[in-house]
């Protein structure tokens, strides 16, 4: 491989000194090969000085040569030399103003002559050059028989770098070898041992463990999996685990572990998993990723917990929530068709009746949306606005004329079943605490609810007036504001502010757009 010379130079250079540091060879002993090496090169040059010098930085060392002090910086040469493939000659270097002032050519040792071959590794790095001096002039430099023994003996100095670096890393091998023969040993009895521990754990726990690889494979279960399958060991390794879960559910658990495979993100899905009576139950598998120093996922270790009981007792709870919903439902329905026939007992009666059915009607309209609900029997708000589903909710606080009291006005939106309950609670709430102590408890009073599209926030602004003045804000918040703040803030995502002046009450919600047809904008995201 050759080095670009487009690189960055300090990167090369960088690389350069990392390769010379890694034959182990700056400021060793003399060695008679490298000896050898200068001496025949300087014989066969006819040359009185030979030297084998590398380049450490700055700094220039000779591993085969005369003594430095007698010769002094050789550095000038060296490094002109490295710098040019094949031999590089200076043949009267007091002519050339390159070197005609330096201290080796002007001083004492009154050198004249230079050839360097520079030492090249398989990168194309320069590390240093085999050079000769001589104290003459060579108008014609060496001949073609000495050039090519420059260039021959440079390689034989590259050659005895490698082999004293391979001898070297061999020695480390070795001793490597034993090192790691010994702490084998030692790392397979803490293995083992820890192994043991960790089965010792891992089948203590009440929860099924597993593991996996990083491409899903799973690769172990504890005792507590087969005892509560009734699996044979080993059976489930692999993908086989999917066959134990129930077939309505199988896609839905695979495809939430193909998920978090992909994404590295954990894994969490509800499954019912065959039972060894032969039944399902209902079981929440967990994983979380194993990663590491890089981030990449190593091992998967994941958890299934029995929730049998915890599904029995929710589905218990939303029956209950359910019967005692229709039962209020009822109690709409008797109160509606006791009006009515009181209202032909007395027909004097019948306008209040008229009006006091109309108010009782809207009410149910509004329990049904806030009453819990499974699936089947949620209400459709399919083709409904915002604006419309109000003012059917404020129905019950009408006028005896049948004039709206709570006004709504402003942008309409759209309005999907799943922000029914927040809105029908917020609205219910303030309507009812208006009918109560504010702008709806007296006959003149009046609500504006005006709503607002402002890019992607929806404003909704409540205000009461021509009601009891206010003397200020409650002492302390109570359910109604806490349920307020729950339904705008926990439910819709959005913020709630309050105002409580002398002319009347002002509530207003901000919230996302968005929250308002979570449905719509979740299918447009896909």
């Amino acid at each position: 491989m050759t080095v670009s010379t487009q690189s960055n130079p300090d990167a090369i250079e960088a690389e350069r000194l990392r390769v010379l540091r890694s034959f182990d060879i700056l400021d060793t002993d003399p060695e008679q090969a490298f000896d050898d090496v200068m001496l025949l090169a300087a014989r066969i040059c006819d040359a009185p000085v030979g030297m084998v010098s590398l380049a450490a930085g700055d700094r220039q060392w000779f591993k085969a040569g005369v003594d430095l002090p007698a010769i002094g910086p050789a550095g000038a040469f060296c490094g002109h030399a490295m710098r040019w493939p094949g031999v590089t000659q200076v043949r009267d270097a007091a002519l050339d103003p390159q070197f005609a002032d330096h201290p080796l050519v002007t001083g004492p040792t009154g050198f004249r002559f230079y050839a360097g071959a520079p030492l090249i590794d398989d990168q194309g790095l320069a590390l240093g050059v085999l050079c000769v001096f001589d104290s003459r002039p060579r108008p014609d430099g060496l001949d073609e028989t000495q050039l090519m023994t420059m260039d021959v003996l440079a390689r034989q100095v590259m050659a005895l770098l490698e082999r004293r670096r391979a001898l070297r890393e061999r020695r480390r091998s070795d001793e490597a070898a034993t090192a790691a023969v010994e702490a084998a040993r030692q790392v397979t009895g803490k293995l083992a041992e820890s192994d043991a521990r960790f089965q010792a754990i891992a089948d203590s726990m009440p929860q099924m463990v597993w593991s996996s690889r990083p491409d899903g494979h799973h690769d172990y279960y504890n005792a507590r999996w087969y005892a509560f399958t009734g699996a044979a060991e080993g059976s489930t390794l692999g993908d086989a685990w999917g066959d134990m879960i129930h077939p309505e559910d199988q896609e839905r658990a695979r495809t939430a572990w193909r998920t978090s495979l992909s994404t590295g993100e954990p894994y969490e899905v509800e499954y019912r998993l065959l039972h060894h009576t032969g039944s399902y139950a209902w079981t929440l598998s967990r994983a979380m990723p194993i990663r590491n120093a890089e981030g990449a996922v190593t091992r998967w270790f994941g958890t299934g917990t029995d929730i049998a009981e915890m599904k029995r007792l929710e589905q218990a709870k939303a029956l209950l929530s359910q019967e005692l919903s229709h039962r209020i439902k009822n109690i709409f329905a008797v109160i509606s068709a006791l009006l009515a026939l009181s209202a032909r007992q007395y027909p004097e009666a019948k306008a209040f009746a008229r009006a006091a059915r109309t108010r009782i009607s809207a009410l149910a309209r509004a329990h049904e949306f806030v009453r819990p609900h499974t699936e089947s029997s949620r209400p459709s708000l399919d083709g409904t606005t915002l604006h419309a589903f109000l003012r059917d909710l404020f129905l019950p606080y009408d006028a005896e004329n049948g004039e709206p009291r709570v006004a709504v006005s402003g942008d309409d939106a759209d309005f999907d079943d799943q922000a029914a309950t927040p809105v029908a609670l917020l609205f219910h709430e303030l309507a009812t605490n208006a009918a109560k102590y504010g702008a709806l408890s007296v006959p003149e009073g009046r609500v504006s609810l005006t709503t607002r599209s402002q890019g992607d926030r929806y404003v909704m602004t409540w205000r009461e007036s021509g009601g009891p003045a206010l003397t200020g804000s409650p002492q302390g918040a109570g359910f109604g504001s806490s349920l307020l703040a729950l339904s705008v803030e926990g439910q819709l995502g959005g913020g709630l502010e309050q105002t409580w002046a002398r002319e009347g009450l002002e509530v207003v919600a901000d919230i996302p757009a968005t929250a308002l047809a979570p449905r719509r904008a979740a299918g447009q995201l896909t």
